[in-house]
């Protein structure tokens, strides 16, 4: 009759050092994706409701680069404000 002597052998090791990578790695992902979910919810409506701050901040951006103009940017930032006020 033949014992177990203890030996797991090329495979029992190789599955153990994998189990241990996919563990690991599912515990530190899943720390990751939760702390980027309560970081971008409390930043998504900073100033006000329906996501007003976020969209003045876009369009301030685009002014700043240079992708619209004065004209174009004070129109649609009214625009904006009177959707909110609405």
């Amino acid at each position: 009759m033949m014992y177990w002597d203890g030996n797991m052998g090329v495979w029992g090791y190789i599955m153990m050092g994998l189990s241990f990578v996919l563990f690991w790695g599912a515990i530190i992902t899943a720390i990751i994706l939760f702390a980027r979910s309560m970081g971008a919810g409390s930043r998504r409506y900073e100033s006000g409701g329906h996501g007003a701050g976020v969209a003045e901040n876009l369009l301030a951006e685009r002014f700043a680069r240079g992708e619209i103009d004065e004209s174009e940017y004070s129109a649609r930032l009214a625009a904006l404000r009177r959707a909110r006020g609405a």
